[in-house]
């Protein structure tokens, strides 16, 4: 089926520059602007900016997933506003953004209820937005149930000022070395963690490089007799 503006998969269709009429939200990103650079960010154009939150129905396996969460987390269903704060819907994926006081539980019963079984726990990764004051560190982790051949999304935040969420390594133990590395890049502490040392960064590497205050920079690096200059050397990003 074909939805209006869009293509057979749902999903909206997309345009060439030229052609395309729609208001523009933003475009560059990494404060490139106008001419493409090695990333190609430089020609980006954002059309719409995504929901801030989603009201049921939430369509498809969607809505019978928060139900079955709300169930499993209390026997009137009210312990899922509780527990996730909002719910975003958009291109296609769901989104629970979860309160970190509750993560374990929604954890665990995500794993362990049988409407759910989200079995494979396949990453977090870490995200900073130094704009959102309160909630400037986000953790966003990835399951998948095969039972049910569902995917999902859930979203944990933290203020800077105490960047501490529950390691969700005695629910899904795969989690262990997902959690150390965004630790190393972003400096969320994962509390109850085994284990939460470096493990791309060395040892003695200050601060977490994937911070969106993080310095731009680097030491040069010669390969083969060719110097690769640090990337504050190689183009402007003001």
């Amino acid at each position: 089926m074909t939805t209006p503006g869009g293509d057979e998969s749902g999903l909206p269709a997309r345009q060439g520059d030229e052609d395309d009429d729609r208001p523009v939200i933003r475009t560059g990103m990494f404060g490139v602007h106008g001419t493409p650079d090695t990333s190609g960010y430089g020609q980006l154009r954002v059309h719409r900016q995504p929901p801030l939150v989603s009201e049921p129905p939430y369509g498809g396996y969607f809505d019978a997933v928060a139900q079955a969460l709300g169930a499993a987390l209390s026997a009137d269903g009210s312990g899922f506003t509780e527990a996730v704060e909002r719910v975003v819907v958009d291109r296609g994926e769901l989104t629970f953004y979860v309160r970190r006081e509750h993560l374990l539980a929604v954890a665990d019963k995500l794993l362990h209820d049988p409407a759910l079984r989200f079995e494979i726990f396949s990453g977090v990764s870490g995200v900073h937005y130094p704009a959102e004051t309160g909630r400037e560190l986000h953790a966003v982790y990835h399951l998948v149930s095969i039972t049910h051949n569902r995917r999902l999304r859930v979203e944990v935040a933290a203020p800077d000022a105490d960047p501490h969420i529950p390691s969700v390594t005695p629910v899904y133990p795969a989690a262990n070395w997902h959690e150390r590395e965004t630790w190393d890049f972003f400096g969320i502490v994962f509390d109850g963690h085994p284990a939460l040392t470096r493990i791309e960064m060395p040892d003695d590497w200050r601060g977490h490089p994937q911070r969106k205050d993080y310095p731009l920079g680097g030491i040069p690096v010669e390969y083969r007799g060719t110097k690769v200059p640090p990337p504050d050397e190689r183009r402007s990003y003001s």
